[in-house]
């Protein structure tokens, strides 16, 4: 039986190292901690399979938003100065990709990615622990007000031309639904046919076990090297040497540091998220909410209400920011003013992001026997399930039906 190492026990290493055991593999999967753990930027997402996010963050227009954007203290945007020049390498081409035909091309590759996730995860699930974590249903875009949506009149426009169908509700229709919605929100724009995750560090957790109790393997450890070749391998912390026939690196952000073991480099950088988790709230959405002024998710999950998003850009090694929380508890309560909890719990994690938007998966240039997969940026459960079975087709020399060549790690990033 073929062997093969998996990095990175976060969704997307899970979904590799399940769909490669499959397809008859021997995979070992390694982490440094468990799956599902907090450190995991897995554990803290909004929990949405988000068949329509499509739009990167790199928008046209963006460059001439960013100052208003940064000092605006509701703005969902915040960066930690210090880090600035650090920072540039990677911004500079990121702002080029708000360019209109790159945006464009982006947005098409996002779609292709996106458009069956709910399926995906359904396939992957089936007859598995992580099946009681999923739910189907709508998804919307909740408005303060008509006049507010017609703001958002381009990226909708871009989501129905990619097959992304939505119904307009006025007031009177949410209260239908959602009888505690407070009076600042009167307005949305809803999909069908989505779906989302009721505990996301559960759901991988659940993922994992499965994988393992099928024959999979999961080793504890810090991966600190790659050596590539006809036989790579992969040296832990502490010195100890695994190898076999092929080796996926699907470690997220900590991808570029072993990238770098390798004598490469990758462009990859850390858009870091919030959540503000509200255990035992006494009001819950009927299904998810994009807060569409304050660019946050509210998702319904088993023992509370998880408001998540934010963008920072501050890099791996600062800890948390106060505003980020603070502007998601204070933006929550606008949409729900009767709103209580029990006790919250406040997250950071590092969504791995490259200038165009775009995961890197293929094999890497110039290193015989790594296949790359990670910088998913936003959409990194809601794509998890596809990047596997892709990647378990790469594994195998096998053609996809679906064009990679917007997702190649050799591609051009400027």
């Amino acid at each position: 039986m073929k062997q093969i190492i998996v990095i990175g026990a976060g969704i997307t290493g899970v979904c590799c190292a399940e769909w490669l055991r499959r397809e008859g593999w021997s995979v070992t999967l390694v982490d440094r901690v468990v799956p599902g753990d907090p450190a995991q930027t897995s554990y803290g997402n909004a929990g949405l399979l988000a068949r329509n996010a499509i739009i990167p963050v790199s928008v046209p227009g963006l460059l001439r938003e960013v100052p208003k954007k940064l000092l605006d203290p509701d703005s969902p945007m915040f960066l930690r100065w210090s880090y600035l020049p650090r920072l540039l390498p990677w911004l500079v081409p990121f702002l080029r990709n708000a360019r209109p035909d790159r945006f464009q091309r982006a947005v098409a590759a996002l779609s292709a990615m996106t458009a069956d996730s709910v399926e995906q995860h359904l396939a992957m699930a089936k007859d598995t622990g992580a099946e009681k974590f999923i739910r189907t249903g709508e998804y919307a875009f909740l408005y303060r007000d008509r006049a507010s949506f017609a703001h958002d009149d381009a990226a909708m426009a871009l989501r129905q031309a990619h097959g992304f169908e939505y119904e307009l509700r006025d007031r009177a229709r949410l209260l239908e639904d959602d009888p505690n919605l407070g009076p600042d929100y009167t307005f949305a724009a809803v999909f069908k046919d989505h779906g989302w995750i009721t505990d996301p560090g559960g759901y991988v957790a659940a993922l994992a076990e499965h994988f393992v109790n099928s024959g999979g393997r999961f080793e504890l450890g810090e991966v600190v090297e790659i050596k590539p070749g006809p036989r790579p391998s992969i040296i832990l912390q502490g010195g100890r040497e695994m190898s076999a026939e092929k080796i996926v690196l699907a470690a997220g952000v900590w991808s570029r540091k072993l990238v770098r073991s390798m004598a490469q480099d990758i462009n990859l950088e850390s858009e870091r998220g919030y959540h503000l988790f509200l255990k035992g709230a006494n009001i819950q959405p009927p299904f998810p909410y994009m807060i569409a002024d304050a660019k946050f998710v509210a998702t319904p999950m088993d023992t509370g209400l998880r408001c998540a998003g934010i963008v920072e850009l501050g890099g791996l090694e600062a800890g948390p920011s106060l505003a980020p929380v603070e502007l998601l508890r204070r933006r929550i309560l606008q949409v729900y003013p009767e709103l209580r909890w029990d006790s919250e719990e406040i997250w950071m994690g590092h969504r791995p992001t490259l200038p165009d938007s775009l995961p890197a998966i293929g094999n890497a240039p110039k290193a015989d026997g790594v296949i790359y997969a990670f910088g998913s940026q936003h959409v990194g459960l809601t794509i998890g399930p596809l990047v596997g079975r892709i990647v378990a087709g790469i594994a195998a020399d096998r053609r996809s039906n679906l064009d990679l060549t917007p997702y190649l790690p050799d591609r051009t990033w400027t």
